[in-house]
């Protein structure tokens, strides 16, 4: 039986949609019919919901944003200036398949994926930021560009101590010895996600670099998402907002979106580990298995995230096309 891919509305068949993406061990919140609306919403672009089927049996889910300005268009997942985590291709009934059903079944879904993009959007470039999506073979053969992107993963295993123990000996200092009455690391509301991006923007602005992620966008994911799939930590001085972190939470894995950026407040407390700690710690608690500090490609962003002992793991980035990469890949500068 072949392989039938379609496409699923946002807005009518997000619920159909939803069940899909909940299904699949590949994705996370930003694959959710409202948070695609939103992506496309903020920057511009018309998504399409793309679901392939073998018979009534969903098989694969693969969001894409289509940009266009002038006579360039662009295909794009996640959506240009969207800062999502990670999107692309997602996969659905596939585990106790043996390799060959699984290769043929894979290859299948992505070539009607493909043949979509190219027939209904014909982009002259295009770029997919994969999340949990490792054979990305398909693509070479269809002579798209593959390159490994990198971030870091903590593993939330043991106990809080164990989790505490394989930190680096500063960081390890900074959690045990910082005085419990001089902060509050809590979860935030809506106004602490406005504070936590708003921050973010300053310290992008104070080193002369671009920042388009938007307060109203970043809190209508908060609001519209379910409960818990954006959580804003934030950590307290006397009272006063000075630092925050906001966290993507799929059912196994916390991401760490935005945030944790050095704050401009000088305070003899240290409030980066501190989050990270106590995201992690909740994480731990909750029973999810894994820390997602989202990037490892800026060394001095590197050193920070590497004293929480992570493993270092691959994502790929897929490109096709070169004509108008001034006017497109400028509306697509992704965060690490």
């Amino acid at each position: 039986m072949s392989i039938e891919v379609t496409t699923l509305d946002p807005r009518t068949d997000a619920d159909e949609w939803n069940r899909y993406v909940e299904r699949s061990d590949g994705t996370n919140p930003f694959y959710r019919a409202e948070a695609l609306r939103l992506q496309a919403t903020d920057t511009g672009t018309t998504p399409h919901l793309l679901a392939g089927f073998k018979g009534q049996e969903p098989i694969g889910i693969f969001p894409v944003f289509e940009y266009g300005k002038g006579p360039v268009t662009g295909a794009f997942s996640p959506a240009p200036f969207s800062w999502s985590c990670y999107l692309g291709p997602a996969l659905l009934n596939v585990d106790k398949l043996k390799q060959r059903k699984a290769d043929r079944r894979t290859r299948r879904f992505l070539e009607g994926c493909l043949a979509y993009i190219d027939q209904e959007l014909s982009p002259l470039y295009a770029k997919f930021v994969t999340a949990e999506f490792d054979d990305v073979r398909t693509f070479t053969w269809n002579e798209y560009t593959v390159e490994p992107g990198y971030t870091y993963v903590v593993d939330l295993e043991g106990s809080e101590d164990d989790l505490l123990k394989r930190f680096s000996s500063d960081a390890r200092s900074n959690v045990r010895n910082a005085d419990p009455d001089a902060y509050v690391v809590e979860e935030g509301d809506g106004d602490d996600v406005e504070r936590i991006v708003e921050q973010v923007a300053a310290r992008y602005e104070s080193q002369g670099k671009p920042f388009q992620l938007s307060t109203e966008f970043a809190r209508s994911m908060y609001e519209q998402l379910p409960d818990g799939a954006i959580r804003p930590y934030v950590c307290r001085v006397d009272g006063t907002f000075v630092g925050g972190i906001l966290v993507v939470e799929s059912d196994r894995t916390r991401y760490r979106w935005q945030g944790g950026v050095k704050p401009d407040t000088d305070v003899d407390v240290p409030i980066n580990d501190l989050l990270d700690w106590h995201v992690m710690r909740d994480g731990l608690r909750d029973g999810l298995e894994r820390y997602d500090l989202v990037g490892a490609g800026v060394p001095s962003i590197n050193r920070y995230k590497a004293k929480f002992n992570p493993r270092l793991e691959t994502h790929y980035e897929i490109t096709s096309g070169s004509f108008g990469i001034d006017l497109v890949v400028d509306r697509y500068q992704k965060h690490s």
